[in-house]
């Protein structure tokens, strides 16, 4: 498994150089795909993690300026992101992925995946413990072989902390923009809390290969996950014209304030921008 900690980053991350930065990626995105279409390649990325820790803005900056072909027969990219599983389908879990897979030259991203199995689902009781185990038991198996057919996958896992999450969720119930994402199974997920992480971990596990690991990436700073999974994704996929990337790791860290003589050290930005307006209100 590999790991992406926001305490292990150096740099500080502004929203000009996120907006550098994010350019330069696109456009080696660009030539990755131009990569894929021309070499007949098939690419699935998986997005998974907790709920509001981000998948789908991920996304979103992995795909905006793609390749979009007119012809939805013969697409360049996909983005899957199934509903609730009919009986027929949860009983024939992988076969219901299968079909989403990509054709040649093409890449698709899945928001949430098939691994809706191993934490969701038992988490909140969606599945029987029977599923689950099968799902487990058969997972690594089905991927091996997809793999050995010549397709590439890349499994990134968002993660938050439990603080971040209930302050999105009451964003999402409170904001006139965001108030339609707001679902009650974002409240019973955070109220099951533990069971998620006890789910999580038995993923990671059980299912991160040496072939096909897991990518997790703390995602407490939306805008430093964004670059940080499409990084991994160019720097470990051997495309034509490919740059090599230097190694960046961005953080929201800053350097410490002193205060009456006391000083506070590894303050994130949020905590130095509320210390300094404390500081001002009380000069």
């Amino acid at each position: 498994m590999i790991k992406y900690k926001l305490e292990e980053y150096t740099d500080t991350l502004t929203l000009r150089q996120y907006r550098k930065e994010k350019t330069l990626l696109q456009v080696e995105l660009l030539k990755l795909q131009e990569w894929v279409i021309k070499e007949k390649k098939k690419v699935v990325i998986v997005v998974e993690g907790r709920d509001t820790a981000g998948k789908g803005s991920t996304i979103k900056r992995f795909v905006e300026k793609l390749i979009e072909r007119k012809s939805s027969d013969n697409p360049t990219y996909r983005v899957v992101s199934l509903g609730i599983p009919s009986p027929e389908e949860s009983k024939n879990w992988f076969e219901r992925y299968e079909k989403h897979l990509p054709k040649e030259s093409e890449i698709v991203f899945f928001d949430r995946s098939w691994y809706n199995r191993a934490i969701v689902e038992p988490a909140m009781g969606y599945c029987s413990e029977g599923q689950y185990r099968d799902f487990m038991g058969r997972v690594n198996e089905w991927e091996s072989e997809l793999t050995q057919k010549g397709l590439i996958l890349i499994k990134f896992y968002l993660d938050i902390d439990k603080d971040n999450q209930q302050e999105r969720i009451t964003e999402r119930q409170e904001s006139p923009l965001k108030y339609w994402k707001f679902s009650m199974n974002d409240l019973a997920a955070l109220g099951k809390w533990e069971a998620f992480t006890k789910y999580q971990s038995q993923m990671f596990e059980k299912t991160s290969t040496k072939n096909n690991p897991w990518v997790v990436i703390n995602s407490n700073n939306k805008l430093i996950a964004r670059l940080t999974a499409i990084r991994y994704v160019l720097q470990n996929i051997n495309y034509l014209e490919k740059i090599p990337l230097k190694e960046k790791r961005w953080s929201e860290r800053l350097k410490e304030i002193k205060i009456k003589g006391v000083v506070f050290k590894d303050l994130t930005v949020k905590q130095y921008n509320i210390l300094k307006e404390l500081t001002h209100e009380k000069n």
